[in-house]
């Protein structure tokens, strides 16, 4: 996962701070040595790291820090907000013109995952009402269009396209069907190069000058590091990009873009993708990314990524069942499927403040729900909804149809019976009124 080796550092430049009653300058500068290091072994810019450590060393020198009865924690707290600063302190939403369409101009080096982005930022806007429309404006790469059309009919975006015309052409079309017919967003899906050219940019300042989008945004991947931010720079200087878009943040890379790029180019960073999935798509939140690479959790991302996942029409229907005692298979395979929608369990789990140094290193197997969800899918309607009827052959006959050990059966089924017991020790009716809360909280926060 991204940030892990930086994490890492941080985590032990800081203990050392953390075991002493009282600092001195010189273990303030000792520690940020120590930070500088870090920073530049992310991948993150020289001068970037620099700057970021002179500050925090500046604040944390006085005599508020040097006098506090928990100084290392003070410093700690100078290094979260200064990291927060760094990445653009507060969030920056998608802009939304006035008169909709509004016209959002993707563009990015080939294989920066900007086709993939497209149709991940449409799909996050159609789940919350918008009406987005995908357009083909990369008439250059083979199987490009079919790409964006694959992707658009995933997402269930519709995908404007005029095959291998001019893409300025292209671009006022869609805009003006998308007045036409309701759409309120208008992503044009750029034609990238392997490496920024002159006929790569005229060609963009082209369809920018003709159908002036009202943001530009910039897909970069996260794994080329130092490059990342070059490629930036040069989009910047050329076009004058509006916000960042980074890719494969999921991935073994070790974030220095992410660090960088806003400070060096002075945009701020939209959107990450955290996976290959058209979900996997998440809102940068400076503030939340400062906390994890602090190792101190994101409970407001897993909060989200919950509401998101959890479907409000089943839990009343769960919250029924458990009020009378009747949860079965059926709704443990629900319950299951929804968690996975969610994303990586460890993933998950290393939001969780305090456990996220704990599972650093242990290996969260996640095929265990295939299993599980194989197991259940092999029972018949009515053993999911009675267990109590499956005997010997019919253990028989379900550990063969999912391809395990009828040892795996019995251990799903005595698990289960556990479950059902401690619905019942807590009390269904008790459960039913903690998630029928949780979900009125819901809606009040939103």
């Amino acid at each position: 996962m991204a940030f892990e080796g930086l994490s890492d550092r941080l985590e032990a430049a800081f203990q050392r701070l953390k075991s002493k009653g009282s600092l001195t300058e010189h273990d303030v500068r000792e520690a940020m040595r120590e930070v500088r290091l870090a920073l530049l072994e992310a991948d993150v810019n020289f001068k970037v790291a620099k700057d970021f450590t002179n500050t925090v060393t500046e604040r944390a020198i006085g005599a508020q820090v040097m006098e506090s009865l928990t100084p290392g924690q003070m410093v700690i707290k100078i290094v979260n907000e200064e990291l927060t600063n760094l990445m653009g302190g507060t969030q920056t939403r998608l802009t939304s013109a006035p008169h909709p369409p509004t016209v959002i101009m993707m563009c990015g080096l080939q294989g920066s995952g900007k086709t993939t982005h497209s149709a991940k930022i449409a799909l996050m806007l159609k789940k919350q009402g918008h009406r987005p429309l995908l357009v083909a404006c990369d008439i250059y790469r083979p199987a490009a269009i079919k790409q964006l059309q694959v992707v658009g009919e995933q997402a269930g975006v519709p995908v404007f396209e005029m095959g291998q015309s001019n893409p300025v052409t292209i671009a006022q079309e869609a805009i003006k069907l998308a007045k036409d017919q309701g759409y309120d967003y208008v992503f044009l899906d750029t034609a990238g190069r392997l490496h920024i050219d002159e006929e790569l940019m005229n060609e963009l300042k082209s369809v920018k000058s003709a159908v002036h989008p009202h943001e530009i945004l910039l897909v970069v991947d996260s794994m080329t590091g130092q490059d990342a931010v070059t490629v930036a720079n040069g989009f910047n200087d050329a076009l004058g990009i509006d916000g960042l878009v980074l890719t494969k943040l999921d991935g073994d890379t070790r974030g220095g873009a992410a660090l960088s790029a806003r400070a060096v180019t002075g945009k701020p960073i939209k959107f990450v993708g955290i996976g290959e999935k058209l979900e996997d798509l998440d809102v940068f939140h400076p503030d939340r990314m400062a906390s994890r690479i602090l190792g101190m959790g994101d409970m407001l991302s897993l909060i989200e990524k919950a509401e998101q996942a959890l479907d409000e029409k089943k839990a009343k229907e769960l919250e029924e069942k458990l009020r009378k005692n009747k949860f079965d298979l059926n709704d443990l395979l629900d319950q299951f499927d929804q968690i996975r929608r969610m994303g990586s369990i460890k993933d998950m789990l290393g939001m969780i403040p305090g456990l996220n140094k704990q599972i650093k290193d242990v290996e969260v197997d996640e095929s265990q729900f295939d299993r599980i969800q194989a197991i259940i899918l092999s029972m018949t309607p009515g053993e999911r909804e009675n267990p109590d009827i499956i005997n010997p052959s019919r253990k028989r006959r379900i550990a063969a149809g999912c391809g395990m050990e009828v040892e795996d059966v019995n251990r799903l089924l005595a698990q289960f019976r556990q479950m059902q017991k401690m619905f019942k020790q807590f009390g269904g009716k008790g459960m039913g009124k903690r998630l029928s809360k949780s979900y009125k909280g819901k809606k009040k926060r939103k």
